[in-house]
């Protein structure tokens, strides 16, 4: 495992700020992934975020490439996303061999964040995140070939393998066992889900387009006071159009009433050019994902903390699990919805 080093932390520094002598570095809160994050000084020039990858930079689950020798996701993701016009940090230093990026300083306002200081503002920053996607899936579009995007996609396999993580961890980690036949009928189940998810048309997807991924920063703009930066795009791969928005509507850590989410659905397919029945099946859509989405949450929560000692997740398994309920309860009139729900009521007792 790559050992982590300050030296080309100090040598990426100087190169944006020659007069900095010593290295003054805080450590910032990180997420799940091994990922670790510190606030270091410019001196007159203030503050960039030193980003530390211990043991690679594309998580093995996702990793559909053969490609070697080539850039971390993250900067070509990063890349891509700018030459579009989606806010990302700025590179302000390369020393991946070492494991080392210095990113631009966004601050520390997730909207998690923000919000938990600024309620008020709830209605305002979810419309700018639906708006922002929206004209982003619209850019977007057209993808370079040689994308590494579009060389790792939502596919049967990783649908799959994502509705199993949930079987396997938020149900058999805890010791909730399925006997032979709900078995047999959620493996069928799970297949025809992954199968249905992976035959609609496939866009760009953030993959994680939540709260704790999103920053609330200055817009420079006379039409808005802030604007919505992506982080932890790295991971970004074509899926269903629906995939991100179910991610922020459905965030495991934010709570909305159904009026809301309809709401923002709107907006979205306002945004989107969508009429009739194409708006009806985005609906549908969203709800079939919410389930795949939601469920694959939960497990990972337990696995996070089964498999890396952090049990930070744990309090979100339950109202995770539920927003997958609630999703199959609005999906009652598929049958596999429905035997899905009655397996999970009987096992979740």
């Amino acid at each position: 495992m790559r050992e982590l080093s300050w030296s080309p932390v100090l040598r990426m520094v100087r190169g944006v700020a020659p007069e900095v002598q010593e290295l003054e570095t805080s450590p910032m809160p990180g997420g799940a992934s091994t990922r670790r994050f510190f606030r270091v000084s410019l001196g007159s020039r203030g503050t960039a975020v030193a980003m530390f990858v211990p043991d690679g930079a594309v998580p093995e689950e996702i990793d559909k490439t053969s490609v070697t020798a080539r850039r971390w996701p993250f900067l070509e993701v990063r890349d891509l996303l700018a030459s579009r016009g989606v806010r990302v940090p700025e590179i302000l230093g390369e020393a991946t061999a070492d494991g080392w990026l210095l990113l631009e300083d966004l601050g520390d306002d997730t909207v998690a964040q923000f919000l938990s200081r600024e309620p008020s503002r709830k209605l305002d920053v979810y419309r700018l995140a639906v708006a922002e996607l929206a004209r982003a899936q619209k850019a977007l579009a057209d993808l370079p070939a040689d994308s590494i995007v579009r060389q790792r996609s939502f596919d049967e396999d990783l649908l799959r393998w994502e509705i199993d993580h949930f079987r396997e961890w938020a149900l058999e980690a805890r010791g909730i066992h399925l006997d032979a036949t709900d078995r047999a009928s959620f493996d069928g189940i799970a297949d025809r889900l992954a199968r249905r998810i992976a035959s609609w048309p496939r866009g760009f997807v953030h993959r994680d387009y939540q709260s704790r991924n999103l920053m609330v920063v200055p817009s420079g703009s006379s039409d808005s006071p802030f604007a919505i930066a992506w982080i932890d795009f790295q991971d970004a791969l074509l899926g269903p159009r629906v995939y991100d928005l179910v991610a922020l509507l459905f965030d495991s850590y934010q709570h909305f009433d159904e009026a809301f989410i309809q709401d923002r659905l709107d907006e979205y397919a306002d945004r989107m050019g969508l009429h009739g029945e194409e708006r009806r099946a985005l609906r549908r859509e969203f709800d079939l994902v919410t389930v795949q989405r939601k469920l694959k949450d939960a497990g990972r929560f337990v696995f996070i903390d089964e498999t890396k000692n952090n049990p930070s997740f744990l309090p979100f398994v339950e109202p995770t699990i539920e927003k997958a309920r609630g999703a199959l309860a609005r999906l009652h009139d598929d049958e596999d919805m429905r035997l899905l729900s009655a397996i999970l009521d009987r096992a979740l007792v």
